[in-house]
C-alpha cells in the first residue's frame, strides 16, 4: 500500500495545475490544460513535467507516518466507525500533516515556476528542492518556509475529511460486498468520486495557496496576504479564477484515487482471507467488506 500511495502522490506533482493557477492573466502562456501540457513537453522536454519532484520525495515518508498514525489513533479514540467519525479522523490527519506538507509544496511550486518555457534554464535560482528551502529560510526565516500555511491548513483539513467521508458513504450506499460480482467497478467508482469530491470542496483555496507560494519568485511580490490575493484575483479575473487548472486536477483525481482505493481494498481482503497477516488501522472505510471495524487511510486528492 505504501508503494501505491507513494506513486499516487508523485503523480500529483506531474501535471500543469500550478502553471495554470498562477499564470499572468494579461499575458497568458497557456490556453488550457492540454495546451499547457504540450507546451511544457515541447519547450522543456518531458522532464519539465517532473520539476519539483524532489520535494515530495523528501517529505512523503514523514507525511505518511503522520497521516496514518493520526488517522488510526483518532478512529480508535472515537470508537465507532461512522461517516462522521471518518470525516473527523481524516480532518485531524489532514490538519497535522500540514506541518510538512506546506514547506514541501512551497518548494515544489517554486521549482515548477523556475525556468518556465526554457529547456535549459539560463539562470537557476534554486539547484534543487532542498536548496530552495534553505535559500528561502536564509532570506525570510521560518515564516518564509511556511508561506501559505494558513491556506494549506484550510485546504487539507476539510479536504481529507470530505475524502474519507465520501468514500465511506459511497461504499455503504453501493453495497460493496465480497460476493457482489460488480464489487470492483463499485470500488473504482467510489474511490474516483471521493477524490473528485475532495478537490471540488477545497479547490478555490488551492488556487490562492499556489498564488501565495509562487509570489516572490524573481523578487517581485504582488500580494500582502490571503485576503489581498483573493481581492486582486477576483478584480483581475473574476470568479472563474477559482477554477484555473481544475480540469487537469479532476482528470488526474478520478483514475488515481479509483485505482488506489480499489487495489488497497482488494489486497487487504485477500490477505485477511488467507489469514497470513493483519494490517490494523490502515484500511479504507469500506465498512461492509469486513466484519471487523476498519480504518481509513488517506491518499492524495
Amino acid at each position: 500500500f505504501y508503494t501505491l500511495f507513494l506513486l499516487q502522490r508523485l503523480h500529483e506533482f506531474c501535471h500543469p495545475q500550478v502553471r495554470l493557477q498562477v499564470q499572468n492573466v494579461n499575458k497568458p502562456m497557456y490556453r488550457g490544460t492540454f495546451h499547457c501540457f504540450q507546451s511544457i513537453i515541447r519547450q522543456e522536454s518531458a522532464l519539465g513535467l517532473y520539476k519539483g519532484i524532489g520535494s515530495p520525495m523528501m517529505g512523503l515518508t514523514f507525511i505518511n507516518a503522520i497521516v496514518f498514525g493520526v488517522q488510526g489513533n483518532t478512529m480508535r479514540m472515537l470508537g465507532r466507525d461512522t461517516p462522521l467519525n471518518q470525516f473527523l479522523a481524516g480532518a485531524s490527519a489532514g490538519a497535522i500533516q500540514c506541518v510538512i506538507c506546506c514547506p514541501m509544496e512551497l518548494a515544489k511550486t517554486r521549482m515548477q515556476m523556475q525556468g518556465t518555457g526554457e529547456k535549459k534554464s539560463k539562470r537557476k535560482m534554486y539547484k534543487n528542492s532542498l536548496d530552495c528551502l534553505v535559500r528561502i529560510y536564509n532570506k525570510e526565516g521560518i515564516r518564509g518556509i511556511n508561506r501559505g500555511m494558513v491556506t494549506t491548513l484550510v485546504r487539507e483539513t476539510p479536504g481529507f475529511g470530505v475524502y474519507f467521508l465520501a468514500y465511506d458513504v459511497l461504499t455503504r450506499s453501493l453495497g460493496c460486498e465480497p460476493e457482489d460480482p460488480y464489487m470492483i467497478p463499485k470500488l473504482l467508482f467510489a474511490g474516483g468520486m471521493s477524490g473528485i469530491a475532495s478537490w471540488l470542496s477545497t479547490y478555490p483555496v488551492d488556487v490562492i495557496k499556489s498564488r501565495l507560494q509562487a509570489d516572490g519568485v524573481g523578487g517581485v511580490y504582488q500580494y500582502n496576504g490571503i485576503m489581498d490575493c483573493v481581492r486582486q484575483s477576483i478584480q483581475k479575473e473574476g470568479w472563474r479564477v477559482f477554477t484555473r487548472g481544475l480540469t487537469s486536477t479532476l482528470l488526474r483525481a478520478f483514475p488515481v484515487n479509483a485505482t488506489t482505493f480499489a487495489t488497497v481494498t482488494l489486497f487487504l481482503m485477500y490477505m485477511r482471507e488467507g489469514g497470513e497477516c493483519s494490517i490494523p488501522d490502515s484500511e479504507p472505510p469500506s465498512v461492509q467488506l469486513q466484519p471487523l471495524q476498519t480504518q481509513t487511510q488517506p491518499t492524495s486528492m
